[in-house]
């Protein structure tokens, strides 16, 4: 299964992007960063089988091992390609929410997108080291 990133917003070189680097090349599945314009242009092209997770502050906020499980379940249940849309300053409106597959937030605090892009990065390699059994993750 595809791990897709699309975010709004170019992340250029900045400590966020050293950050997004260290974690997306851990990761053991494949995957792909997309960034769009701030405002404007289209998204890539759904294409059949992919799930659609948003990042929003009305997200539900899950624990790193119920995120890992969600991955986990998509993954074996064939799910081709999960994309994870990070928004711009104004983030989504409610027809955007609407199509997505599941929404999540890290908090209830609000976090500027090129933030959330690091933790996002950060959370899909230790999504990848829980399902590998691998010991970054401690839980308790």
């Amino acid at each position: 299964m595809l791990l897709h990133i699309i975010a709004r917003g170019k992340i250029g070189r900045s400590p966020e992007a050293d950050l997004v680097d260290r974690y997306v090349k851990r990761l053991t599945m494949p995957h792909r960063i997309t960034e769009m314009p701030d405002r404007g242009g289209k998204l890539p092209p759904v294409a059949p089988g992919t799930v659609t997770v948003m990042l929003d502050e009305k997200g539900k906020q899950l624990s790193s091992m119920d995120f890992a499980r969600r991955i986990e379940g998509w993954r074996d249940a064939g799910t081709r390609e999960c994309r994870f849309l990070i928004g711009a300053a104004d983030g989504f409106d409610d027809a955007d929410r609407a199509n997505a597959d599941l929404l999540i937030a890290f908090g209830n605090m609000t976090w500027p997108h090129m933030m959330a892009r690091a933790m996002l990065a950060e959370q899909l390699w230790r999504a990848c080291s829980i399902l590998a059994n691998h010991p970054y993750h401690r839980e308790g």
